[in-house]
């Protein structure tokens, strides 16, 4: 998606939450940085595009199981993983940190050359609070669960109590603390999710006490004063309940956007934002990393509650930015097949484009979608330690092929010289245009002489970066792209077709390729079965 206004947009964001400065020579730590229209995570003063996975729930719990998941990792190409930090191991008892198994993660990612995304699993954790201490969940006076509309508690510590907003922040502060004195020359740790895919269950809304009491309050005026300010680019869902009111600017809840479990959730999205806010706004007073918050999607037809309700989705985009100044984005966790619907939905001014859970059962098609289409910070398969063949899966061999690209990816990445494309049985064509010529690009199944599984269309896809008007290179999977001329009045050809390798980000030519493989100049492929790049020169005849 290319973003008007882009630029304007999230230069304040940017401004407004402050990049980290080198001071006496020293180097900067992890930041957000634009270049164009896009987004970079800058690291030891260079962009980083994150080839990356995340380890299961529980993997990371361990140091000694860790050991043999570290160097797959590595022959997996990956350059970052994205690892859990448990609150109730890092403080067992209150007050007492223990954060050898922090310092042990540190360690080997630095040995096996990657960089690390923490995962936050404090008080939520897929809605649960089931990460949090025991001390803590077995306390619930002191520490009030969340309570659904028949007043029964839930594995769910409630937004609304100070005692459990302290709890966590005490711990978080602790954890960037400890990071910034063990890490911060190193840089290690790149980036820090805060919670995991928060949302309230099994009702649209908490229904503790002080949640029904803060219901019927005011609607906090910094969230009518957003609203206000940016009620032409507001969600049409946000923006449609509260015009169908009449958009009053003074109200509880259900004057400014009716009743129904669509009030409920924007109430209850409202307060998680504010909660984890104060999270990683203790966390950056100690250590000013980039961070973020991460959504379980919707399941079609699923309403509020039956899905993880209130969580940074969407159509709740604007709460949580208003609500949440201090976290930079918010990323979606995409497990369902429609990819490119919920990349889009997430890919809009102010908010760069991350995947930090997709299922590893995907195709890494995906991948060089995301990073050509949307100018994506990163990608990462969920439970990655648990793909088979590390050295030769398709994941390993889509990420050694966009690790030879990455010097160019980043130097091209908000400049509007990228395109990506996915195509399976929902979309099996789409159109490019690249300088003079637009390339039309189709499923290799759409051929005939295609190698091919009966009744299986696979997910294929590929990314185009253009290095001149007639001249791109096009890298991915199963693949045909046909070209033709943009100006009337004349043909367009192939030139050439070379295979080739980029070293340091220059490229090595292999192979011309002007015979059988491309058929006779008829089209351009890139076979199914692998993950390939090709240096295209066109040229046009009349």
């Amino acid at each position: 998606m290319r973003k008007s206004a882009f630029s304007l947009i999230l230069l304040t964001l940017l401004c407004s939450r402050g990049e980290s400065v080198p001071k006496d020579g020293a180097l900067a730590i992890p930041h957000l940085r634009q270049q164009g229209e896009a987004v970079q995570l800058i690291v030891g003063g260079k962009p980083l595009l994150m080839l990356a996975g995340e380890l299961g729930n529980s993997s990371a719990s361990d140091a000694a199981s860790m050991r043999w998941i570290w160097p797959k990792l590595k022959n997996m190409h990956l350059n970052t993983a994205l690892v859990p930090i448990y609150w109730e191991l890092i403080e067992p008892e209150e007050g007492r940190f223990e954060f050898a198994l922090v310092d042990s993660i540190l360690q080997a990612a630095r040995a096996n050359d990657l960089k690390l995304v923490l995962l936050w699993f404090g008080t939520w954790k897929n809605s649960m609070s089931c990460y949090a201490p025991l001390w803590v969940k077995s306390d619930p006076v002191r520490f009030p669960r969340a309570r659904t509309r028949a007043g029964e508690p839930q594995e769910i510590l409630t937004p609304f109590s100070a005692e459990n907003l302290q709890a966590d922040v005490r711990a978080f502060t602790a954890l960037m603390r400890h990071l910034r004195k063990m890490d911060e020359k190193e840089q290690t740790v790149v980036m820090v999710q805060v919670e995991n895919e928060i949302g309230m269950i099994p009702d649209a809304r908490d229904h503790c006490r002080e949640a029904d009491k803060r219901f019927a309050e005011a609607v906090p005026a910094d969230l009518v004063a957003y609203m206000q300010k940016n009620k032409k680019t507001l969600h049409a869902r946000l923006r449609k309940a509260w015009e169908k009111q009449g958009s009053p600017v003074r109200g509880n809840w259900e004057t400014l956007f009716g009743i129904g479990p669509a009030t409920d959730e924007f109430f209850m999205a409202w307060h998680f934002a504010r909660y984890t806010d104060e999270v990683a706004r203790a966390g950056k007073a100690e250590y000013p990393l980039p961070m973020y918050v991460n959504a379980a999607l919707i399941r079609p037809g699923y309403q509020p509650g039956q899905y993880p309700s209130a969580g940074p989705l969407p159509h709740l985009i604007d709460i949580w930015r208003a609500g949440a100044p201090q976290i930079d984005f918010l990323a979606p966790d995409i497990y369902f097949r429609n990819f490119r619907e919920w990349a889009v939905q997430y890919d809009v001014p102010g908010n760069p484009l991350f995947i930090p859970e997709v299922g590893n059962d995907q195709s890494p098609a995906n991948a060089f979608y995301a990073i050509g289409e949307h100018d994506a910070m990163g990608y990462s398969p969920f439970s990655v330690e648990d793909l088979a063949d590390p050295g030769r899966n398709p994941l390993s061999r889509a990420y050694a092929l966009l690790r030879q690209l990455q010097p160019l990816l980043i130097t091209h990445q908000g400049k509007g010289s990228m395109r990506g494309v996915l195509l399976d049985s929902t979309g099996q064509h789409a159109r490019i245009e690249m300088g003079d010529y637009l390339l039309r690009v189709r499923h290799e199944y759409s051929w005939s002489y295609a190698r091919r599984e009966e009744g299986v269309m696979p997910r294929y896809g590929g990314l185009f970066i253009r290095l001149a008007d007639d001249e791109f290179i096009v890298a991915g999977t199963g693949l045909i792209i046909e070209v033709a001329p943009r100006a009337e009045g004349v043909r367009a050809g192939i030139g050439s077709v070379e295979e080739g390798r980029m070293i340091e980000g220059v490229w090595h030519s292999g192979r011309r390729l002007n015979g059988d493989q491309t058929h006779q100049g008829r089209h351009i492929q890139l076979p199914g079965q692998d993950y390939t790049m090709l240096r295209v020169k066109l040229y046009s005849y009349r």
